[in-house]
């Protein structure tokens, strides 16, 4: 396994799918998931911890089957053919000098949804430590990111069960439709220390 961060321009995405972890198939979505997911996505009980609160099918349908994104490693996860979560994990540049290209295609920021349906089963955490493999050991990015809201206890619960170290208490940082200004939480995780954890 090498050591420098992510997998160079042009290379062929070393992601596989579908793939199958804790009772979840994950696979790319596709025009089919659209209205599925809609369904439980708008619920008032989801919509209340997302920045964006609801989408429309045309908006959703563009994010999951707009041009190919070779940095966007998004996914549905399947529990017996229902689509019950999603994932989704972004590459991108870490903060940097414009001398050297260390920086480049380093940092990753990770999320997902889980149907209410399913809450409470650990499919959060499930799928969160797979974005992590996927991250750390498939793209080889440096450091992955994810926030919530303060207040949105299984978030931050999930990110702490799969090791991730909270970064930043960012105080009335974030604006809630129905609460007005409210805390944020950023969390983090470094490659070498998801090896370390992962040995």
């Amino acid at each position: 396994m090498t050591d420098s961060p992510g997998v160079p321009p042009g290379t062929p995405s070393p992601v596989s799918w579908p793939r199958a972890v804790g009772g979840l198939v994950l696979r790319p979505p596709t025009a089919a998931d659209v209205d599925p997911i809609l369904a439980w996505r708008n619920r008032p009980e989801v919509t209340r911890w997302l920045l964006r609160t609801n989408v429309d099918a045309d908006d959703l349908r563009a994010r999951l089957l707009g041009p190919l994104d070779p940095d966007d490693h998004s996914f549905v996860a399947l529990l017996g053919g229902e689509r019950v979560a999603m994932g989704y994990l972004e590459v991108k540049d870490g903060m940097g000098q414009d001398r050297g290209s260390g920086h480049r295609k380093a940092e990753a920021l990770l999320g997902w949804n889980v149907s209410p349906e399913h809450w409470g089963r650990g499919y959060g955490a499930t799928i969160a430590a797979e974005l992590l493999v996927i991250a750390f050991r498939e793209l080889r990015v440096h450091r992955v990111t994810a926030g919530c809201f303060a207040d949105n206890v299984g978030s931050w619960r999930v990110m702490e069960k799969v090791g991730m170290r909270r970064e930043q208490h960012g105080v009335e940082d974030s604006w809630h439709a129905e609460l007005g200004w409210v805390d944020g939480y950023t969390y983090a995780m470094l490659r070498s220390e998801w090896l370390d954890q992962s040995c």
